[in-house]
């Protein structure tokens, strides 16, 4: 089957059973835009939902901020879904009751040195070029919007569009809304393998018990490659990079920021309760899951450079996660070879981002059988056409 076969499932049913396999943020929110239209789904997660890589992020939906020379092929998606993202979080609250604190206040990338601004002189040309609302803020204006940054503060580059949620609550709510349109989530539930019968997805095993379905989604994130079943060229080109990410205390009446900054080697998120979550490293260690003292030591160095009110701060958690990282750090979406598979995996670091116009995409395609153009440059097949 091409990434653009029109039909995903056999029957002429209306409301196909479809088995997701992941329960964060990508697979949750395909199995709430499914079970609202009436299809029968089940999410399956090896732990809790929401507590993979979305329970470990920023949350950050920085489509315009983070576009750099070798992105602009991904940067329609990217925007398209941080352009639906206002409408998704509504629908979501409305539906739900739950918020996921989406806050628009923008972000700044500052600068310390000579050498950083000529870096972001470079991206702000760049970003501009691709007709991003970027700004360059010299020192003061960028404390003028920040008076907690450090004195010496060069510049900064401001996006007024890119925003954050909570990702934390956005998955609390997806998981209540999948809930409420009537589809089951079965936590602590590993999917062991993918059932092919002639060749085509119907089911997952979960242990000893096959539970089948018209369609399987294969939204594991990081894990996504290890799910057995599938033939190799089936496989996602997908492994775990490994971040390593901490949160400060600040008193939530008196912040020492409001916006997402970003510094040259870290990033802070300003929460409503108070928090300041910062991260993050970039590792290639597999699914090691240690915190190390120099991970966290360059986390807050950096961010003690850019905010010294920090130092008094105390610390209120320190974990680790797993981005899923693609072969060319791009999502991996829709179908395949595998007729009755749709691939949803592969987000790297803007699965937040991404959540939205994945959510619709994929359910689009399984309903009726269109593929969004917003997606189609994007399924497996381009890893196939490249080697």
């Amino acid at each position: 089957m091409s990434d653009s076969a029109p039909a995903i499932h056999p029957s002429s049913s209306k409301s196909p059973s479809v088995a997701v396999i992941g329960a964060g943020a990508i697979g949750l929110g395909i199995a709430w835009r499914l079970a609202s239209a009436g299809a029968r789904v089940d999410v399956f997660d090896q732990g809790e939902a929401g507590r993979g890589a979305t329970h470990a992020s920023g949350g950050m939906l920085a489509a315009c901020i983070e576009t750099e020379p070798g992105e602009e092929w991904m940067l329609p998606l990217n925007r398209e879904s941080q352009r639906r993202w206002p409408a998704f979080a509504a629908e979501l609250e409305a539906a739900t009751g739950l918020s996921v604190e989406l806050r628009t206040e923008g972000t700044l990338y500052i600068g310390h040195t000579a050498d950083d601004m000529a870096r972001l002189r470079f991206l702000h040309e760049f970003q501009r070029g691709l007709d991003l609302p970027i700004e360059l803020l010299n020192g003061a204006e960028a404390r003028r919007r920040e008076p907690y940054l450090q004195p010496g503060v060069a510049g900064a580059l401001f996006s007024p569009e890119d925003h954050q949620v909570e990702n934390r609550a956005l998955s609390r709510a997806l998981h209540a809304a999948v809930l409420k349109a009537g589809g089951r989530v079965h936590e602590h539930a590993a999917v062991t393998r993918i059932e092919l019968r002639g060749g085509r997805a119907a089911g997952v095993w979960v242990g000893d018990t096959l539970h089948p379905a018209d369609v399987v989604v294969l939204a594991a994130g990081a894990w996504s490659r290890g799910v057995e079943g599938l033939p190799a060229a089936g496989r996602p080109p997908v492994r775990p990079i490994k971040g390593q990410m901490l949160a400060l205390r600040m008193d939530p009446a008196a912040p020492l920021l409001r916006h997402v900054v970003w510094t040259p080697t870290t990033y802070l998120i300003p929460r409503l309760d108070g928090r300041l979550v910062i991260g993050a490293t970039s590792e290639e260690r597999g699914f090691n899951e240690d915190l190390t003292a120099g991970g966290i030591f360059s986390l807050l160095e950096g961010v003690w450079r850019a905010v010294p009110g920090v130092a008094e701060l105390p610390i209120d958690e320190m974990w680790t996660g797993f981005r899923p990282g693609s072969r060319d750090d791009a999502p991996i979406l829709g179908t395949g070879e595998v007729e009755g598979l749709v691939y949803a995996t592969g987000h790297h670091r803007n699965g937040i981002l991404l959540a939205p116009v994945t959510a619709d995409a994929i359910a689009r395609l399984i309903l009726t059988g269109e593929t969004d153009p917003v997606i189609a440059g994007f399924g497996i097949g381009r890893f196939r056409e490249a080697a």
